[in-house]
């Protein structure tokens, strides 16, 4: 008798616990559990989107090098900008494109596609080549300024020689020869002592004395 006591008294205990605070309790074990599946769905889905980017870049790769007509090639990029915005599939053709247009001297659509890099994607090594890529298209058209404006984008340190040459490139360009040599030494300091650049940059630095 005592146990059927003591068996009913826990699971009016239960039946307590539950109305008092079992159902929230659920609540949030349902809403942890949804959450994770989300996550989880999420991580497959942009997996997935990965992919499907990468089999786009794969296609303008491949008519790039068949020598397919510009038409083609734009009609693919358009497809990679719109659907896959923020996918480094995107980032890598629009890069290849603007490299196109630079090589063609049409600087002003490799300066539209540069700038969509920078605007869409923010992985630190794209971030750094695409504003390195900017200011030089910017310095081709003699828009010195923007350049300069360009490659003042803030990257990771390791990234910051590469925007600093051409920042010094920039200044020489207009024969201030104080702020180019400057960059230069800055872009020096800044690189691993046996960097390969180094060469090339102390040329460049020697040359503004």
């Amino acid at each position: 008798m005592a146990a059927h006591l003591e068996e009913q008294q826990e699971l009016d205990n239960f039946k307590y616990f539950w109305k008092s605070t079992g159902r929230w309790l659920f609540a949030l074990l349902m809403a942890a559990a949804l959450g994770y599946l989300g996550y989880t769905m999420y991580k497959s889905h942009k997996a997935s989107k990965n992919q499907e980017a990468a089999a786009v870049l794969a296609k303008i790769v491949d008519k790039m090098q068949a020598k397919a007509s510009q038409a083609e090639v734009n009609a693919d990029l358009t497809n990679l900008q719109q659907n896959y915005s923020d996918s480094i599939a995107a980032a890598q053709a629009t890069l290849m494109a603007a490299a196109t247009e630079y090589d063609a001297r049409r600087y002003d659509v490799a300066e539209g596609h540069l700038n969509w890099v920078l605007q869409n994607q923010k992985a630190p090594l794209i971030q750094a080549l695409a504003a390195q890529r900017l200011g030089i298209v910017l310095l081709q058209q003699k828009k010195y300024d923007a350049a300069i404006a360009a490659l003042n984008t803030k990257v990771e340190a390791d990234f910051e020689p590469l925007l600093l040459e051409a920042k010094g490139d920039v200044y020489a360009a207009q024969n201030k020869t104080k702020e180019a040599a400057q960059s230069y030494q800055q872009a020096l300091e800044k690189l691993p002592k046996d960097a390969i650049e180094r060469e090339l940059l102390q040329m460049k630095l020697d040359s503004q004395k």
